[in-house]
């Protein structure tokens, strides 16, 4: 019996070793080489450079939408980076908002290796950048955040009260999906990230918009729902069909149509 409990252990113990050098290469999929630019998608565009408090360089876009005084800061997810964003901008772009998208630390031309720490670090650069160089008041500024992005949007705004929070197609927390990928081992897994969407979206106090796809094959549909049932008042789901990664170009103009209710809904619109 202390024989067969002893092998059980140094196999858990190698299992965690491995996931955990491993969890990076599941998590980050990063892509350096800029597919396109806002150009490209037609749109006029400023590249911004920003310094994070560890000393990186993060590269960005800033695109205008004359006439309008809101701005979305736009956190996208784990894969590729702002240059696979064009459908995204363009939608926000058509319901008259400025949009700041940039790369977080290692995705296309920003400095380092990413991390849940150093996106963090990021996300409030990008913020500090709305605020203090470009002058917007933090009711104007809209942090939108797909997928992993949505955690980390969810994180910066538990932080800075925004005007409005977007959490689209997002994971409940890293452990939550542990369970979905690992549903034997899970609970004995040493996790590297955190992620834990459910204890920012309790801290957040603006106006909420939870999105998610009753078709999502990647990230259920129930954790969209169960950040949505966290979150505080006022708050509002909208409910999308189609994949995880097009969902919300195959249910356009739905899509579309429930985000511009919900930019209507913000105090001072």
């Amino acid at each position: 019996m202390l024989s067969s409990i002893f092998i059980l252990l140094v196999v858990l113990l190698i299992l965690n070793g491995w996931l955990y050098l491993q969890q990076p290469g599941m998590i980050f999929f990063p892509q350096r080489a800029l597919d396109a630019t806002p150009e490209d998608w037609g749109f006029d565009y400023e590249n911004v450079s920003l310094q994070t408090v560890d000393g990186l360089r993060l590269h960005g876009w800033f695109i205008p939408r004359p006439g309008s005084d809101r701005v979305v800061l736009f956190f996208h997810g784990n894969a590729g980076n702002i240059s696979h964003r064009g459908d995204s901008v363009a939608i926000f772009h058509r319901l008259g908002l400025n949009v700041f998208i940039f790369d977080y630390r290692g995705y296309g031309q920003s400095e380092g290796s990413p991390g849940e720490a150093g996106l963090a670090r990021d996300a409030v650069t990008a913020w500090e950048y709305l605020q203090q160089m470009r002058g917007y008041n933090r009711d104007k500024i809209i942090v939108f955040g797909r997928s992993l992005g949505g955690t980390v949007a969810t994180r910066l705004a538990a932080r800075v009260k925004p005007g409005a929070l977007i959490v689209e197609s997002t994971f409940s927390s890293a452990r939550d999906m542990a369970g979905r990928i690992f549903p034997l081992v899970s609970r004995l897994i040493v996790l590297r990230y955190q992620f834990d969407t459910m204890r920012y979206i309790e801290q957040v106090k603006c106006p909420v918009l939870v999105v998610h796809s009753s078709e999502d094959e990647i990230i259920p549909y129930q954790m969209g729902q169960k950040i949505y049932q966290a979150a505080s008042e006022p708050k509002y789901f909208l409910e999308i069909r189609g994949d995880h990664n097009s969902g919300f170009i195959q249910s356009q103009p739905d899509y579309a149509q429930g985000l511009n209710k919900f930019f209507t809904s913000l105090p001072g619109q």
